[in-house]
């Protein structure tokens, strides 16, 4: 049997790693052809000497001399720059790209990949939040599946498998509710980044778990959502589900609800991605049904968490109002990690560049550029 040729962009990151555990676990079916990071240059040093991939890129420039010297007696390519990452995804032996970068940056090489035909393994959210329409109309133009590995998004793919045909009534979209789920809002005002940065269910980069703190992340999710399964966002319904045991499930016009369960661990969804429509024998741990306690479900609450309310605003509007909820984001996020910002002034920042950025109605590939580069201004403004 061929190996699978599998790209990773972002292979130094929570998912990165995760999915080089699979990739390592099913080695008879998949190789790794290429990896990326964008600084961690030791981590990405150490996995290439294990897996012995054909191409390494390091987006960092500055970060390319220590790369090539560490990997200079292996026959291994080495690369740097934003431009390296959306050229090595178009390589032909490449079967499936694993976008697991964080952030906008994964726009630019998935768009390259699906262009070259790529089957997409999507674990960077923000590429759909950004331009979700785009995407879709590429991904339809060259024929490439979009195949999600976000837990929830993986939960209601499977739930949908042997569907076609079958009408969604309402996607349930299921939420941990993060550390502060119970908190007040004068609670929240004070919470720390070390707080934060403890998720109870989940093990996940720096940027993504403050996300899910402040329940940015599910209003990300409900946006990709839209996306990957054609509904609306009256369609979408957050629940809040501390126990984390069922990922999202589907609610069908008979009624009828079908969910996936497991244990939170991402590399189920990441080895499904690779494998569908197959299910391959795996060692990660059994969900047992005995040891559960309780499963319970609350509505989110949108003024606590003022993140998730204005996901669903800018969904509504539609345009490129989602991408300046990113970008706003993105450097609101990386404000709190570096204790410039309190909690609560992440929200606030986000809804004022709402107001602040050019609202266009029909973006372009270029007028997302043009958004993403304006808000990050606009909110580094408000910020100070």
């Amino acid at each position: 049997m061929k190996k699978k040729q599998i790209a990773i962009l972002g292979s130094t990151g929570s998912i990165g790693t995760q999915a080089l555990q699979v990739i390592e676990e099913q080695a008879d079916r998949y190789e790794v052809y290429a990896i990326t990071a964008n600084n961690r240059v030791e981590l990405l040093i150490e996995q290439a000497r294990k897996f012995q991939p054909e191409v390494v890129v390091i987006a960092n420039e500055a970060k390319y001399e220590q790369l090539r010297d560490a990997l200079a007696d292996l026959p291994i390519k080495v690369y740097t720059g934003a431009q390296a990452l959306c050229e090595v995804v178009q390589a032909e032996p490449i079967d499936i790209v694993l976008t697991a970068m964080v952030g906008f940056a994964g726009l630019p090489p998935t768009m390259s990949a699906i262009r070259a035909r790529k089957a997409i393994a999507l674990a960077n959210k923000e590429t759909l939040v950004v331009a979700g329409e785009l995407i879709n109309e590429l991904a339809q133009q060259y024929n490439v599946p979009i195949l999600p590995v976000d837990s929830e998004h993986s939960a209601i793919f499977q739930c949908l498998t042997g569907e076609i045909g079958n009408p969604i009534e309402k996607i349930l979209l299921t939420a941990s509710g993060g550390p502060f789920r119970s908190c007040t809002m004068e609670e929240l005002a004070h919470v720390t980044k070390a707080q934060a940065l403890k998720h109870p269910n989940w093990a996940m980069g720096a940027k993504i778990t403050i996300d899910s703190a402040s329940m940015m992340n599910k209003g990300f999710e409900v946006i990709e959502a839209k996306w990957l399964f054609g509904v609306r966002p009256d369609q979408i319904e957050v629940l809040v589900h501390p126990q984390s045991v069922i990922h999202s499930a589907v609610q069908f016009e008979d009624g009828a609800v079908k969910a996936q369960l497991g244990v939170p661990d991402m590399r189920l969804p990441i080895q499904y991605a690779f494998s569908y429509p197959d299910r391959l024998k795996a060692s990660f741990d059994r969900l047992d049904l005995f040891q559960i306690r309780d499963l319970t479900f609350e509505r989110p609450d949108l003024e606590r968490f003022r993140c998730l309310a204005l996901a669903f605003e800018s969904l509504n509007r539609g345009g490129n109002m989602p991408c300046i909820v990113n970008a706003a984001n993105e450097v609101v996020n990386r404000a709190f990690l570096e204790d410039q910002i309190p909690f609560l002034k992440m929200a606030e920042v986000i809804e004022q560049a709402m107001g602040k950025v050019s609202f266009i109605q029909k973006p372009t590939y270029e007028d997302y550029l043009a958004t993403d580069a304006e808000t990050r201004r606009v909110a580094a403004e408000l910020i100070k």
